[in-house]
């Protein structure tokens, strides 16, 4: 392990959060200006049979995914094969059916195509066929007037652009990552896990509750074992680690806590609710140990399939804002807020680039010029090109927090007051 003094706050930190039973097994990792200055890890990486968590323990990340995703069709545009004004439907024609015809590739990315959720159960069959879960989208009607409102595509996003990138270059995003970003930089990251990084990667848990969070964390579900999806700026879990519906644990919510809160804990409490709609399909839950089932970890999903290391996540935002995977012009413009306010599936305030999260209820951060994207249960992956930061955080105790766990907003936290 290695901390710059400079960054000792963060260390004590850390290691406060296993002293305080907060983590089971878990991994921090901070570049300043391209410098590794932070690299902790520590604590179990299965709590079954007590194997160590090590410099190479891997994690499934869930939707910090999403970042990477939509950085393999930045690539694309930066090479003239994408436009992201243009209709989906120009590369994906199947996709203009039920009115979709418009739908550009950015709304897609932004979160504003009015397909968060699948209408019909995927089988577990097809988990690991994303053009089989893209066709069926492609006959879906969008549940609002696309470009007119934005609602987090959970698990929808990914199949959703990757699609695109599949159409536009015969390769699937886990592959792009594997030949473009990952395997060039050194990266420790995959969409798509095999044999030998599922054997080292940490097997997720169940958090605990907590009756309350501090001001501007919102207090959030602890899923119910039911719908097995996942959410990039939900914390949550179940046994074996993972998540579900958002389930029935906000009904402690009241009329006191605001009208937000109100119909976001009325929509937990009920399954056909778009939140848990959107959460729960495909439904991991159907798979023996959820997320830590080899099938998942080798799926790939491009809105929750990223298995890394904290190394590795912080990794990509370095490399991201030094300029190695997108022109820094490409990566501003990204960046910037194209969609922020109320969200039609978590409720709470959102807030988008081109498939970028900006600092926002659901992404819980210290500092208005960050970017990247939250995974259920508390990962974080962090850019910051104005400060030079990247930071990647991973874990195996999933906890219960809608914004994002308050374990990596005070790491992050640490990291900037040390600036």
């Amino acid at each position: 392990m290695h901390c710059d003094p400079r960054f000792s706050r963060v260390q004590e930190v850390f290691e406060r959060h296993f002293a305080d039973g907060e983590e089971l097994g878990a991994a921090f990792a901070v570049y300043l200006d391209g410098e590794l200055v932070v690299d902790l890890w520590g604590g179990v990486a299965d709590r079954h049979t007590g194997r160590a968590w090590r410099e190479d323990t891997s994690a499934y990340a869930y939707s910090c995914t999403k970042a990477i995703t939509a950085t393999v069709l930045l690539r694309l545009v930066e090479r003239g094969l994408v436009d992201v004004d243009a209709p989906v439907a120009e590369v994906w024609p199947e996709f203009a059916a039920q009115g979709k015809e418009a739908i550009t590739v950015g709304q897609l990315l932004t979160h504003e195509a009015g397909l968060p959720a699948l209408e019909e159960p995927v089988p577990v069959s097809e988990f690991e066929d994303h053009p089989a879960i893209a066709d069926r989208l492609a006959r879906q009607r969008p549940l609002w007037e696309p470009g007119t409102a934005h609602g987090y595509h959970a698990l929808t996003y990914g199949f959703l652009v990757g699609e695109v990138v599949r159409r536009v270059t015969g390769k699937s995003v886990g592959e792009l990552v594997a030949a473009e970003i990952a395997g060039p930089l050194g990266l420790d990251m995959c969409l798509g896990a095999s044999d030998a990084v599922i054997a080292r990667a940490a097997r997720l848990s169940s958090g605990e509750r907590r009756s309350a969070s501090p001001a501007g964390a919102v207090p959030g579900p602890r899923p119910a074992k039911a719908g097995g999806g996942t959410d990039g700026g939900t914390d949550g879990g179940t046994d074996g680690g993972t998540p579900g519906g958002a389930g029935a644990a906000l009904s402690g919510l009241t009329e006191a806590r605001g009208d937000v809160f109100t119909r976001m804990a009325r929509a937990a409490r009920d399954p056909e609710s778009l939140m848990n709609r959107a959460l729960g399909n495909p439904r991991m839950q159907a798979l023996d140990g959820g997320a830590n089932n080899p099938v998942i970890l080798r799926a790939g999903w491009p809105a929750a399939g990223l298995v890394t290391t904290a190394k590795g996540l912080a990794g990509f935002y370095r490399s991201l804002i030094a300029g190695d995977v997108l022109r820094p012009e490409t990566l501003r413009d990204a960046v910037r807020p194209r969609v922020e306010g109320p969200d039609r599936v978590l409720y709470v305030d959102s807030s988008f680039g081109l498939g970028y999260m900006r600092p926002s209820m659901t992404f819980f951060v210290p500092s208005a010029t960050a970017f990247g994207h939250t995974g259920f249960g508390g990962f974080l992956g962090l850019g910051d090109e104005e400060r030079g930061l990247a930071v990647g955080y991973v874990m195996n105790k999933m906890a219960d927090a809608v914004s994002g766990s308050l374990r990596a907003f005070r790491l992050t936290e640490a990291v900037y007051q040390a600036l």
